[in-house]
């Protein structure tokens, strides 16, 4: 693969005056490496040096509280004691490459095993005057510590976006009802940071796109938010959607966890949704605020994981960067191999969830793809061996009662695992699983169309084998007897 046909996500970009080496992103994404104090543990630091040796442009650090208030193993910033370990972690990030690192910094309210929920129209004017200020003093102290910017956490079941949702029950100066009213939450705090950190210093946002929630607001509404976000003067927009408490599913003698109803589903949407299924909102977003004169670079997210993808929503203008925290968690040197030709070699996100899973349980969030027991992902060796298959027909398939059954034999040399890929009446090739064994089965055929598969071993390093033998399927279609009773 040619440099030279990938070099708008290639290319670097500035955000304020940070000059990012490239147009990829890692967005925040919870780790649960860290311990119950929220100190950054060497953990932590492993996890974003491996982004940063596979030359991801833009770095956000997970999450990470500017107030006192317990969450389990999430990162704090909420006092100066803080300062020194995310020293630590800047230090290391930069050391490595030029990479840029911003935290991701949050005010969470309170929820109880009972189901109970704080909510803003509890708070006092005495308690946002803190949350205000808290965060222009987190904003401070990553300034102080060595990173590149901030981004202010206004996305999901949190406050700031709670200001922001339509779900919004106050009736005050920041009064639910109206637009203005839910953003002066935001415009209040963007103040306070820009006091504290200077007019140079990066300030990002994320914020939903969609809450994809009864009621909540949707993309005609997240324009204008974008909007008046860049006409405040945040200096690049990240988006994404859902992940609300208003459809969590109620889990016995746990808290309420945003992310299990519909909306953290579209959250992170899994293997069953196409490719992409957000890219519009990011491409709606940018082309109004170009055309009210801001130039602020938009990040589109949610299962880009192609490299011809994301290069083509950069030329087409549909977006400014290119998120992928699930895929750069699966191969953080999707950038490095990408600019190195080697995009064979890039270990692809199957969009299992498995991460998800983990994150939900305050498991340490790790990649089904890497090897067992493996707590970070593996390093990438440009001179590795790729498996090889033994047999010219290792492939075998049948069709029973409406799932195909796929069979192989081992390849030989150091597995990881083997991609699964699929054609569907020979339309386009897509990676349908990804096994760590040898059979899968396939339940979302359909009879009457015409299947074809393949398989590659790849290692830990990513190298894969060559395709197996391809084995086509034409499924008869089910014959159904008017007369016959499904009883």
């Amino acid at each position: 693969m040619e440099n030279h046909m990938r070099d708008h996500i290639l290319a670097p970009i500035v955000i304020n005056k940070l000059q990012v080496p490239n147009r990829t992103v890692v967005p925040a994404m919870v780790t649960r490496l860290s311990g119950e104090d929220g100190y950054v543990n060497q953990a932590i630091i492993d996890r974003y040096v491996s982004y940063a040796k596979g030359n991801v442009g833009l770095i956000i650090v997970e999450a990470m509280a500017i107030h006192q208030s317990k969450s389990g193993p999430l990162l704090r910033i909420s006092d100066d004691d803080f300062i020194a370990g995310h020293k630590k972690l800047t230090t290391a990030i930069h050391a490595v490459s030029d990479s840029k690192v911003i935290p991701q910094i949050i005010h969470f309210m309170k929820v109880a095993r009972s189901g109970w929920r704080q909510t803003i129209d509890m708070l006092s004017e005495d308690d946002i005057r803190a949350i205000i200020r808290d965060f222009g003093d987190a904003a401070l102290r990553a300034k102080e510590a060595g990173y590149d910017g901030i981004e202010l956490h206004s996305a999901h079941a949190y406050t700031l976006s709670s200001f922001l949702s339509r779900h919004n029950k106050r009736r005050d100066r920041y009064d639910g009802r109206s637009l203005e009213g839910r953003l002066r939450m935001f415009g209040d705090v963007m103040a306070e940071v820009r006091s504290k950190v200077g007019p140079d210093f990066a300030v990002g946002v994320r914020f939903l796109a969609d809450e994809m929630i009864k009621d909540g607001y949707t993309l005609e509404d997240s324009r204008l938010i974008a909007l008046r976000m860049a006409q405040l003067g945040v200096d690049y927009i990240s988006l994404s959607v859902g992940g609300k408490f208003e459809d969590a599913i109620k889990r016995e003698g746990l808290p309420p966890y945003p992310y299990t109803g519909y909306s953290g589903e579209r959250c992170m949407p899994g293997a069953s949704f196409p490719k992409m299924p957000h890219v519009h909102y990011a491409a709606a977003i940018k082309e109004l605020i170009n055309s009210k004169g801001y130039d602020i670079p938009v990040i589109s997210v949610g299962k880009i994981n192609a490299p011809e993808d994301a290069e083509q929503l950069l030329r087409d203008g549909k977006a400014d960067m290119i998120g992928m925290a699930r895929q750069l968690l699966a191969d953080p040197n999707w950038p490095k191999k990408v600019a190195m030709g080697a995009e064979d070699d890039i270990v692809r996100c199957v969009y299992c969830n498995v991460c998800k899973q983990l994150d939900e349980k305050f498991k340490e969030v790790t990649c089904f793809l890497w090897p067992k027991k493996y707590l970070q992902a593996p390093d990438y060796d440009p001179m590795g061996t790729a498996p090889v298959w033994a047999d010219e027909a290792a492939l075998s398939a049948s069709y029973v009662d409406g799932v195909v059954k796929l069979k192989w034999q081992k390849a030989t040399g150091e597995i990881s695992g083997y991609d699964l890929y699929r054609t569907e009446d020979h339309g386009e090739v897509t990676i349908i699983e990804a096994k760590k064994g040898g059979k899968f089965d396939d339940k979302s055929v359909l009879g009457g169309l015409t299947y074809s598969y393949y398989i590659r071993a790849y290692t830990k390093s990513g190298q894969n084998s060559a395709p197996s033998n391809i084995i086509k399927l034409d499924l008869p279609m089910e014959e159904f007897n008017p007369q016959e009773s499904v009883i």
